[in-house]
């Protein structure tokens, strides 16, 4: 993929993949968007669970019980795997690193491509997890991008807390009490061990969704020198220093998401005022969360349209 030398136009994304058919997706077209919505609302905090399933109890949803639909909403990380975790061509490990500026220690889940060593080195990509910790969907992702010829890291924010519960609910309360500031420096303290790291070329990129996506636009902001490359996901942006990103982005929204959309067009005025390569797309008809393949939300198509993108992307901008 050839990069514009300054910005490009945001773009409208258009397959023609046939959809997955898993009973997660099955249930996704009767749904009316309302219940988006809503769950986007519960999972952010701005509602707790006694009102989104309160609210869902209004819908009258032909053939399916309350149940049913909040089940759909819910993630089933059994949908999710697509790189089995001992994957022959994969090595993958936890490992813990000092991070000083933020929680003092941190740790995560390391994967590389079996055949990279110090001999062999590979490009790094940071993997920025949503609000809820490291869950079986992120670790998935890091997966992929070892199998894609990457070495890949994925922090867990909850791991002073012990680390992601196994539940996302409990995930999300969790990562709530802690210091949001902390946890930018764990992910800052994870991007320098990859740049850093005994095999790895010293080309560090980041992908993250939900607030990934909020932490892959803020290390591009506030370790210009370090992050090479930016693809956030539907994240909103970084709360200071926008001025002095550097690395190319590769911005990537969903079209129902009006939450975070609303926040896009200050931000690219920001990057085209600062002359910063970038490439935005948006994708149609699609949820916040449509990469994530574990829920109702997920858009195969445009997820793997999306994902092929910042392979692509990373696979550009992360050359030795």
């Amino acid at each position: 993929m050839t990069l514009p030398t300054s910005h490009s136009k945001t773009h409208h994304s258009h397959t023609q993949n046939t959809p997955k058919t898993t009973d997660v997706s099955a249930l996704a077209s009767p749904i009316p968007q309302q219940a988006f919505d809503w769950y986007d609302e519960y999972a952010h905090g701005d509602i707790d669970r006694r009102t989104f399933l309160s609210r869902l109890g209004t819908l009258s949803i032909a053939g399916l019980t309350l149940s049913v639909v909040a089940g759909a909403l819910t993630p089933n990380y059994a949908l999710a795997e697509q790189v089995s975790f001992n994957d022959p061509d994969i090595i993958a490990s936890y490992v813990e690193f000092d991070a000083p500026r933020g929680h003092g220690k941190g740790r995560g889940y390391l994967v590389r491509p079996k055949n990279v060593d110090i001999n062999n080195k590979a490009a790094a990509v940071l993997v920025a997890h949503e609000n809820r910790g490291l869950n079986p969907y992120i670790e998935d992702v890091a997966r992929r991008l070892a199998k894609a010829g990457f070495i890949a890291f994925a922090p867990d924010a909850l791991f002073p807390l012990g680390g992601y519960p196994g539940n996302d609910d409990e995930g999300r309360a969790m990562q709530r009490t802690l210091d949001g500031s902390k946890i930018e420096g764990d992910f800052m303290d994870a991007a320098t061990l990859l740049k850093n790291h005994d095999f790895s070329t010293g080309k560090v990129g980041i992908v993250g969704f939900c607030f990934g996506g909020y932490l892959a636009n803020t290390l591009a902001a506030e370790m210009p020198e370090t992050i090479n490359a930016a693809a956030p996901y539907y994240g909103t942006p970084a709360k200071s220093n926008i001025d002095k990103i550097k690395a190319p982005m590769q911005l990537h929204f969903a079209e129902l998401d009006q939450r975070v959309n609303d926040t896009w067009p200050e931000y690219e005025n920001t990057l085209k005022a600062n002359q910063v390569t970038y490439e935005a797309f948006i994708y149609p008809q699609t949820n916040h969360g449509f990469h994530n393949d574990s829920t109702a939300r997920y858009d195969e198509k445009n997820a793997e349209l999306a994902w092929q993108r910042t392979l692509n992307f990373f696979k550009e901008t992360l050359r030795a």
